[in-house]
């Protein structure tokens, strides 16, 4: 999986902030590893006098599917990337779940004949005659 990190020029940090996403989303995504090819991370500050002025946008790539993108606004760039990297977690984990579980279960088209044609669909504690 590709990890790339983008700041604008408002958000200090630089490497050390960089090495940390990198290695926070290894850990937080490394269930999907193989199925997640390339994680864009961009950190910037929209500038306006608001309270929740830092702004998060993690994009996904998953192979062969859309990109999923989420934004989380904050007050610092800490907290508006533990916004969005848990925002990302949650959207992968129903996405992955919904391609690879089909509703927790083998489909019947796969499931074995039944041994004896004649008792399917008699309950095993119903008295015979």
């Amino acid at each position: 999986m590709q990890i790339q990190v983008n700041t604008d020029h408002n958000v200090h940090g630089g490497e050390r902030l960089a090495t940390f996403v990198t290695t926070d989303l290894e850990d937080s995504l490394a269930r999907f590893g193989g199925w997640v090819t390339r994680v864009e991370v961009h950190l910037s500050e929209d500038g306006g006098s608001k309270p929740d002025d830092k702004k998060c946008v993690i994009e996904a790539r998953p192979g062969g599917k859309q990109p999923v993108a989420v934004t989380h606004h904050a007050t610092t760039v800490d907290d508006a990337y533990a916004g969005a990297a848990h925002k990302l977690g949650r959207v992968l984990d129903s996405r992955y779940t919904r391609a690879h579980d089909h509703k927790g279960s083998e489909s019947i088209r796969h499931m074995p004949a039944p041994e004896d044609p004649e008792q399917v669909g008699v309950l095993e504690d119903e008295p015979r005659d």
